[in-house]
């Protein structure tokens, strides 16, 4: 997709005909040459928001994929951090892209910009994030990209799990994009990306879920109260604003009380 490193439309096609877990492993040796990895500038401007937060102890990347989530923990925890997901391959990938300090050749240096000899223990755990498997342990909990994969009835629950993870005062924090303006070009991409993911659900099983247009703020702030969580908004300005003034991204904080 986009490159040669990339995966091929066939092997696309394999991927959107399988389960979401099935599909995953079979995507992730080349997830991170597809535009589906967060960006690094999207990474960058929540980490440097959220550091404003800390400090922070402990941290959870909920649904981390590849690991770039715990790229960006690791720059803000002291002690440890994990990444959790239920896809094997792509926790092997994230393994191989953050190996522990003995394990890793020096011409290499250490992963995600921490100092040499220093930064938290990481750990990878397998699990699916509508049940998670955490005692309230977590400072920091942060999530990219992986919402769309949750049906808006999984939502709470989801919330919820996240909110048990973590102790009184532990912040939840995730990007949201501004919706495209209707009738825009990415309006109707999106829009016909869902259209087709429902034909295919429709038609075929198993499902794959993925939606870009069923995490709507309003609704996903509803459930987090509903949760239990404080939550505030604050502008990711790194990002950019719109023509009409409006930042391009937010940063959701939700609090546990």
């Amino acid at each position: 997709m986009f490159t040669e490193q990339g995966p091929t439309v066939r092997e696309l096609a394999v991927q959107a005909l399988s389960s979401i877990e099935h599909g995953y492993d079979l995507l992730a040796p080349k997830f991170d040459h597809t535009p589906y990895r967060t960006p690094d500038r999207v990474l960058d401007a929540v980490r440097d928001e959220v550091r404003r937060l800390g400090p922070f102890d402990t941290g959870l990347d909920v649904c981390c994929g590849t690991g770039a989530g715990v790229g960006v923990l690791r720059q803000l925890c002291r002690e440890r951090v994990v990444g959790v997901d239920f896809s094997a391959g792509m926790l092997a990938e994230a393994r191989a892209a953050f190996p522990p300090e003995g394990e890793r050749p020096a011409e290499e240096g250490p992963a995600a910009g921490a100092p040499a000899g220093e930064g938290p223990a990481v750990d990878w755990v397998r699990a699916d994030a509508r049940s998670l498997p955490f005692a309230p342990a977590f400072d920091l909990a942060l999530s990219f990209g992986a919402f769309g994969h949750f049906l808006p009835a999984e939502r709470f629950g989801l919330f919820a799990e996240v909110y048990g993870s973590l102790r009184p005062g532990g912040q939840f924090v995730f990007p949201i994009g501004a919706p495209p303006p209707v009738g825009s070009r990415a309006y109707w991409t999106l829009l016909g990306f869902d259209a087709a993911m429902r034909v295919r659900n429709a038609l075929w099983r198993p499902r794959f879920v993925m939606y870009y247009r069923t995490f709507r703020l309003g609704d996903v702030l509803e459930d987090l109260t509903r949760t239990g969580f404080a939550v505030r908004l604050t502008p990711l300005a790194e990002l950019g604003r719109r023509p009409d003034g409006s930042p391009r991204a937010r940063l959701v904080v939700a609090t546990r009380e």
